[in-house]
């Protein structure tokens, strides 16, 4: 029987400085494509999550020149490196994009931060909801006279970071076997989601998105694009945009379209609103769930997150699997090539000695003279 043909970054060996979230995602998902990533823990115990899947890791105290030296041996033998401190910090290591270009000209050297390397904030502390806050989404979302949502961090740190970095990564990678020349990524979060607001600048120059929050297409101002809760306080997703959909909609729900309305006509969107808030209250939500189930009137019920592994779309694809304390994603996108996936398992936090010396080359008294000093932890 043949092999099962490589992943796509088979062969590829990727840095990742530890961090917290959108920068060991983005190593997640590099792993997860079959690149060999190497995540460089500070010295100390630290907590396995989902994101650190698939990769080894080894402590190494970059506080002392020792530690420095380490890295940048491993920079050597390494295709590109990743990065979601501070701007600064990694210069003041003594391991920023110059001195490992000076050690691999080649390296792809990813850096992640939510304001960018430059610019008057580029410096300050922020979160995702700050980062957010200043493109314009933030804005955009929740209930006209209340203050906009919390929400989750997936929009700054996750799409408009991880999946930036990464795309920059893989660009740059592709130009370095191209080149020979490596390059430096500057993934901004704020850049990243003015990047993904693109569309609503887009509607807002066509006339058909206005700054007014609960007014406009999908933010929740029309009958046919919103949640509505159910009899058991759960709520079903309703998306019926294009007239086909919408008229599936209506059927499913037994509604006369002569006597609910135009579609698109706003001075009958606050009956329609309350109409159908009224009509979702009458049944719980898996009853609505199997009403629509396999219709394309485009709604569906909400799930929390323990529910999800259990839907049948997400079974049949093998989306959710628990393991352990953790339900784990499966590696996103799907590739044809049917590659073995790697079991989504957490990594050995510390690879030790084994670990060292396949990495890096040291012999055993080396690795010993390292530990022995804490300059790598065993």
């Amino acid at each position: 029987m043949a092999s099962p043909p490589s992943a796509p970054l088979s062969g590829y060996r990727i840095v990742e400085l530890a961090g917290i979230g959108p920068c060991p995602y983005a190593g997640m998902l590099l792993a997860d494509m079959g690149a060999e990533v190497i995540l460089v823990n500070r010295p100390g115990f630290a907590v396995p999550t989902v994101h650190d899947r698939g990769k080894t890791s080894i402590a190494i105290d970059l506080r002392q020149p020792d530690g420095v030296a380490v890295l940048l041996d491993l920079v050597e033998r390494s295709d590109a490196l990743i990065e979601g401190l501070r701007p600064g910090v990694v210069e003041r290591l003594g391991i920023g994009p110059d001195a490992c270009h000076a050690r691999n000209a080649k390296l792809v050297y990813g850096r992640m931060t939510g304001w960018g390397q430059t610019g008057p904030w580029a410096k300050t502390a922020g979160h995702d909801l700050n980062y957010i806050a200043i493109t314009g989404a933030l804005a955009a979302m929740g209930r006209e006279g209340e203050p906009p949502p919390p929400p989750l961090n997936i929009i700054g740190d996750y799409g408009g970071g991880t999946l930036f970095l990464v795309m920059g990564v893989l660009a740059a990678l592709l130009q370095a076997e191209r080149t020979g020349r490596g390059d430096v990524i500057d993934a901004a979060m704020i850049d990243g989601t003015n990047s993904l607001m693109g569309l609503f600048h887009t509607l807002a120059g066509l006339g058909q998105w206005t700054p007014e929050r609960d007014t406009n297409l999908l933010d929740g101002g029309m009958p046919f694009y919103r949640c509505y809760a159910t009899s058991d306080g759960k709520f079903m997703a309703v998306g019926c945009i294009e007239p086909q959909f919408f008229a599936e909609f209506l059927r499913l729900l037994e509604i006369d379209p002569g006597d609910f309305g135009d579609q698109m006509d706003k001075r009958e969107h606050a009956k329609q609103h309350a109409r159908l808030e009224a009509l979702f209250k009458t049944h719980t939500r898996d009853h609505w769930a199997a009403r629509f189930d396999g219709s394309d009137a485009c709604v569906t019920p909400v799930l929390d997150y323990t529910e999800a592994p259990d839907h049948p779309q997400n079974r049949a694809r093998g989306g959710l699997e628990r393991h352990g304390h953790y339900v784990h994603p499966r590696p996103a996108p799907v590739f044809g090539g049917h590659y073995d996936v790697p079991d989504p398992v957490l990594p050995v936090i510390n690879g030790g000695r084994d670990a060292v010396t396949r990495l890096l080359g040291y012999n055993a008294d080396r690795v010993s003279t390292l530990i022995q000093t804490k300059i790598l932890s065993e």
